[in-house]
């Protein structure tokens, strides 16, 4: 197996390489975004309730979870193609069940297979990235990745409304269908190996504390707004894994998730504000489509066409925002972005339920420009200081504490939205009168974006220290 360090130069084909890593992200992340329109189809077609089509959601989250902390120990035994054809194999396999599903257990099943390839194709991403294009030029890489990110599910809620206004459920899958295959084709072709296989020890004890941990604490969210005593069970044994996981990949030679990634302050720190990024993102799209629906009463394809101009705006400027990080370095988009984020974010803790959806679609859109300078950026950042040894391990880090950020943003922002419906109806004289019901929907939903805003806040001040890093000199020198 031929590496990046030895590959000469005129073999290294990044466009072909990139195009195809590209093309199987969008692949993946578009579907994700598909299924949500449809979940109320669902429940009328296998006769199920809300609370069991939401394991839809949940299992794939669960799944994906999971798998992120294992990444880098694949990654070892793979080669960039084995790894990348595995991840759309899984997907594609996936999707077939999915389609053709009978019972709402296939359909499941489906999902489950299809959240496989999803853990598997980001990190290899993001990791391919970072071993073929040099410091000062992966900011522009990681911003197409950044468009496809953002631009896939952007457009999946919106193209997905309007397939099932003419088509079946079904065909959120088949429609899919070629575009994995291509993927697939592509990839053979044109991707290339380059990633080194070391093999590295497999620990069975990190992986089951890894499955048990990060499994328990997704699942622990997810089930909490069910059942909260069942929820806080799996949180308590999830977190208590989750420390003896850490306890062990410090203390053995071969971790499966090495975290001597947080020796490096710059690593650190942009994972923490990514954490914290992601929680504010996750508030503002699970909050957003519910004040749409239930106080504007939009429909959910109309929705999903608010969202979309800002999804295409910030698809559209991720490219542009790479550029710019190379050339500048992340203070100069960072900075501005998050504090765009807060003041959009504190605009949404003062909406009403008489507000023009124009409105909503300039202050989104104003949003994820925001975004777009943030998220390629921070992590461009944090992953540009590790040395090559540690790019699996620093992108299965990143990956894994978003997903679960992710989780922890959607449950705590969810439950505080409902905590404050329940507070301002205790006080009025007639809880019942549907005015008073959509006056504290909207009561919920500012209070929740208040607490959004100080985390973006929190945000905000943490990138006042973030720096621009380099890769360590031994490979700048290679390079």
């Amino acid at each position: 197996m031929t590496n990046i360090g030895t590959l000469p130069e005129q073999e290294i084909k990044r466009g072909p390489i990139t195009v195809a890593l590209i093309i199987g992200a969008f692949v993946a992340i578009l579907n994700e975004t598909f299924l949500n329109i449809a979940l109320a189809d669902l429940m009328r077609t296998f006769h199920v309730s809300a609370t069991t089509v939401q394991w839809l959601a949940t299992a794939y989250m669960l799944v994906v979870g999971i798998l992120m902390p294992a990444t880098a120990l694949i990654s070892g035994w793979l080669t960039t193609r084995q790894m990348f054809l595995s991840a759309m194999s899984f997907f594609l396999i996936g999707t077939i069940i999915c389609g053709f599903s009978a019972n709402f257990g296939f359909l499941l099943l489906g999902r489950v297979v299809q959240a496989i390839g999803s853990g598997l194709l980001l990190p290899v991403m993001m990791n391919t990235i970072l071993l073929i294009y040099p410091p000062e030029k992966r900011g522009g890489a990681m911003g197409m990745i950044g468009l496809v990110i953002m631009f896939a599910p952007a457009i999946g809620p919106t193209l997905s409304g309007l397939i099932i206004s003419v088509l079946s459920w079904r065909w959120l899958f088949f429609l899919v269908l070629p575009l994995a295959v291509f993927s697939i084709l592509f990839a053979m072709v044109y991707l290339k190996n380059v990633s080194e296989v070391t093999r590295p020890k497999v620990e069975i004890p990190s992986i089951l504390l890894s499955t048990i941990g990060f499994g328990g604490l997704v699942y622990g969210l997810g089930a909490g707004a069910q059942n909260g005593g069942i929820g806080m069970i799996f949180l308590i044994v999830g977190l208590a894994a989750l420390l003896v996981f850490v306890w062990r990949q410090l203390t053995i030679a071969e971790p499966i998730l090495d975290l001597r990634a947080f020796k490096y302050p710059m690593f650190s720190l942009a994972t923490v504000i990514l954490i914290l990024v992601m929680m504010t993102l996750f508030s503002t799209m699970i909050l957003l489509p519910l004040y749409m629906q239930k106080a504007l009463l939009l429909t959910s394809f109309s929705a999903g066409l608010i969202l979309l101009p800002g999804g295409l705006i910030n698809g559209l400027l991720s490219p542009a925002m790479g550029r710019v990080f190379d050339k500048f370095g992340p203070r100069w988009l960072v900075i501005p972005g998050l504090f765009i984020m807060s003041a959009v974010i504190w605009l949404f803790s003062r909406l009403t339920a008489s507000e023009s959806p124009l409105y909503i679609v300039i202050l989104y859109s104003v949003l994820l420009i925001g975004m777009a300078m943030v998220m390629m950026p921070v992590s461009t950042t944090g992953l540009n200081e590790l040395p090559k040894d540690l790019y699996p391990h620093g992108t299965a880090i990143m990956n894994t504490l978003q997903q679960v950020s992710g989780g922890i943003g959607t449950a705590l922002f969810v439950s505080i939205m409902v905590s404050g419906q329940q507070g301002y109806l205790r006080k009025v004289s007639d809880p019942t009168a549907p005015g008073q019901l959509l006056s504290a929907l909207v009561s919920g939903m500012n209070r929740a974006f208040m607490v959004a805003m100080i985390v973006a806040i929190a945000s905000f001040i943490l990138s006042l220290f973030l720096k621009r890093t380099h890769a360590p000199k031994e490979e700048r020198a290679e390079g």
